[in-house]
C-alpha cells in the first residue's frame, strides 16, 4: 500500500491523474508562464528557450484538449490567437509554487530561484 486513497478502488490515483495532465518537459512551464495573463504563440515561444514550434504547438494542443489552456482566436487580419489558463489550470498554480519551494529547499538552489526570471 502506497497511501493513495484510490489504490485499491476503481478510480485512478489522484496523484497519477494530476501528473498525467501536466507530464512533459514543457507543460508545467507553459502553465507557469501563462498564469494571470493572455499570451500569443510567438511571445510564449520566445520566453521558453529551447522549445521548438512543433513541440510548443503539441503541448498547447494537449493542454487545451485537457481543459487546462484556453485558446482564443480573433477574427482579424492577420489572424491573432491568444492562450490563457482556465480556472482548472489556475488551481494548479499553487501546486507549481509548492514545487518551486520544494526544489529550492531540497536541491540547494536557494530561495531566490522561486519565481526565478527563467520561469516567470
Amino acid at each position: 500500500m502506497t497511501g493513495c486513497p484510490a489504490e485499491d478502488g476503481p478510480l485512478p490515483c489522484p496523484v497519477e491523474a494530476t501528473i498525467s495532465l501536466i507530464a512533459g518537459k514543457w507543460k508545467p512551464i507553459i502553465i507557469w508562464r501563462l498564469r494571470g495573463r493572455k499570451v500569443r504563440f510567438n511571445q510564449l515561444q520566445s520566453e521558453l528557450s529551447g522549445v521548438s514550434p512543433k513541440m510548443l504547438t503539441k503541448q498547447l494542443r494537449e493542454l487545451e484538449r485537457d481543459g487546462l489552456v484556453a485558446r482564443t482566436v480573433f477574427s482579424e487580419i492577420p489572424p491573432r490567437v491568444e492562450y490563457s489558463l482556465t480556472p482548472l489550470s489556475e488551481s494548479l498554480v499553487p501546486v507549481l509554487e509548492a514545487m518551486g519551494k520544494w526544489g529550492a529547499a531540497h536541491l540547494e538552489l536557494g530561495p531566490t530561484t522561486i519565481g526565478c526570471e527563467r520561469h516567470r
